[in-house]
């Protein structure tokens, strides 16, 4: 299977936290009554830059969280921080999500929604300005960030791809 996304990492390299971003509640109308179970979304990720998402179904609320942390642990990706917040301005699109993050300075937190500022302090950003435009279901926003996340290039891999150096990135 061909790897789609250079800048994926291996589960087992890092000590992951988790933070649950949505839970859900699902009822299925069969003939002898209704059947509910859950749907779990929740992000993973190291706080050094390493960031996945994950879905869980079942019919309990812990087997539905451990599905999700699983299947996150499956979807990791790097994302490049420059001293504490993104390199540049980015949008991300997934669905009807649209997302639009940006650099910000030093001391201004993490400005973001619900489900944008759950990715955002799991990868270890600290100070950057995001806004969620379109559809507000976490399920689109968080795959819409996670896309902006991952089209995001350091400013060392911009200077050697144009064999100038680290300074010269930053000027003009």
């Amino acid at each position: 299977m061909a790897n789609k996304t250079p800048n994926r990492v291996k589960p087992t390299e890092t000590e992951l936290k988790e933070k649950m971003v949505s839970l859900n509640r699902v009822a299925k109308v069969t003939k002898g009554g209704r059947t509910f179970s859950f749907a779990a979304v929740v992000v993973v990720g190291d706080g050094q830059g390493t960031v996945g998402h994950g879905l869980g179904k079942a019919r309990d609320v812990s087997e539905a969280i451990a599905k999700a942390v699983d299947d996150a642990k499956k979807n990791l990706i790097k994302v490049p921080i420059f001293k504490g917040t993104i390199p540049h301005e980015q949008r991300g699109k997934y669905g009807a999500g649209k997302v639009l993050i940006k650099p910000a300075s030093d001391g201004t937190g993490v400005i973001a929604g619900g489900a944008m500022r759950a990715v955002l302090e799991i990868a270890g950003v600290q100070n950057v300005l995001a806004k969620s435009q379109g559809s507000s279901n976490p399920h689109n926003v968080i795959k819409a960030t996670i896309d902006a996340l991952q089209k995001l290039r350091s400013p060392l891999d911009i200077s050697k791809q144009r064999g100038i150096s680290l300074e010269k990135v930053f000027e003009g």
